[in-house]
């Protein structure tokens, strides 16, 4: 009986000390919660700012030899000789082939003959002429002393003796005047032959291929002995090499329809070469002023130095137009903004307070925007988790370690 009493006193303790146990644990989970409950929410804040901002639009461009060309002979010949290979760097002006045309010396030869022979006749015929005028001086002496004897003294020479004279003089006049007429002509044709000859002496000279400016030979289509046909000659093309001009380069780029009108010559563009790492600024110099029909963007060109040739035509580069540009602008972060019909930023007023604020909107940049009304500068804007506040609520704004110091660009850069 007595153990019985024990034994039920013994579960009465273990039951109440389990009960105070429980009654302990909720009261703390209740403390715990009210704690937490009213601790307000931490959140990321900017401070709105003024600064520089540009609205950017960023393509991709290809680098191309600022002039390329097939170098043909203007005559067909032989390759006697060939210079260059692909990779070469080469002056204007500078020998890449020389043809073999024996048919083309053979003309100059005879061209050269020509000139000779004419130069000769020339000769002879002053020398004719010479002759002819001395002829002439004694014949015409003659006729004017029995002219000079009759009119002294008519009668004394016979009418037919001065008639004869007379005669005579005219004939030896005649002769001069065709002895001079036979220079002119064979001066005439003394011209024929040397403009012959030098046409041939030229036609010589473009067996001889040469640079028509600075470039590299980037492709060589023949060797010794293949025969060049004429540049001229209809279904032959055949070139000796290719020549492109590298140490000038047109970096094309197209840009989009709706943005052609931002584009202007004189723009500065900043390029950025994926290849290289290199990065630099540019200038607009030409576009084709054509929109595409099928693209709908307008090809647009970079003039770039490359004297070192560290570019390559055929790379690829990242170009940025800053195509709206403004400074000391009310800027913050792009992520702040939230959109839709009637943009609006969560702001944090004096007291740490939530107020959704409307907002228009001008430039944006590529992680910034112009606010043009609804912000001071000054003002506190939440950058993240925005979605989840309410107006009013209390919260806990932490400055962002990244403030708009970092959105903010320079007019030299057009924005980070």
């Amino acid at each position: 009986m007595r153990s019985r009493r024990w034994l039920a006193l013994a579960a009465f303790c273990q039951l109440a000390i389990f009960f105070v146990f429980v009654c302990g644990c909720h009261r703390r989970s209740d403390d715990s919660t009210a704690d937490n409950s009213a601790q307000p929410p931490t959140v990321s804040v900017v401070t709105v700012r003024t600064g520089f901002i540009a609205s950017q639009l960023t393509v991709a461009g290809v680098f191309q030899p600022f002039q390329e060309v097939d170098v043909h002979g203007k005559v067909s010949g032989y390759i006697r000789h060939i210079y260059v290979d692909i990779g070469d760097r080469v002056r204007q002006g500078q020998t890449l082939a020389v043809l073999e045309v024996p048919e083309l010396q053979a003309e100059v030869a005879g061209a050269q003959a020509g000139v000779t022979q004419t130069e000769e006749t020339i000769q002879r015929l002053r020398e004719e002429v010479a002759r002819e005028q001395a002829g002439y001086a004694a014949v015409h002496a003659n006729y004017l002393r029995l002219k000079q004897a009759s009119d002294q003294q008519p009668g004394l020479v016979a009418a037919q003796e001065l008639e004869d004279a007379l005669a005579k003089d005219q004939t030896a006049a005649a002769q001069v005047s065709a002895a001079k007429s036979a220079v002119a002509a064979s001066q005439g044709q003394l011209g024929v032959s040397r403009a012959e000859s030098q046409r041939v002496s030229s036609m010589e000279q473009y067996a001889t291929i040469t640079a028509p400016y600075n470039g590299v030979v980037t492709m060589r289509y023949a060797d010794t002995g293949a025969l060049i046909p004429a540049g001229t000659a209809e279904g032959l093309n055949q070139a000796v090499v290719r020549l492109a001009q590298s140490d000038l380069l047109r970096l094309r780029m197209p840009v989009p329809e709706r943005d052609v009108p931002m584009v202007h010559i004189g723009s500065v563009v900043s390029v950025h070469v994926q290849a290289t790492g290199q990065q630099f600024a540019g200038t607009v110099v030409r576009f084709s002023r054509d929109v595409s029909n099928t693209t709908r963007t307008m090809m647009t060109e970079v003039d770039v130095k490359n004297p070192d040739l560290t570019l390559t035509p055929g790379m690829y580069a990242d170009v940025t137009f800053n195509l709206e540009e403004k400074k000391n602008a009310l800027i913050v972060p792009a992520v702040a903004v939230i959109p839709g019909d009637q943009p609006a930023v969560m702001l944090i007023d004096s007291s740490n307070q939530v107020e959704k604020r409307s907002v228009e909107l001008g430039i944006s940049g590529s992680n910034q925007q112009e606010v043009t009304s609804g912000l001071s500068p000054g003002d506190r804007v939440v950058i993240g988790g925005s979605a989840t506040l309410q107006p009013g609520e209390k919260v806990n704004p932490q400055q962002a370690p990244n403030d708009l110091v970092e959105y903010q660009g320079t007019p030299e850069k057009g924005g980070k």
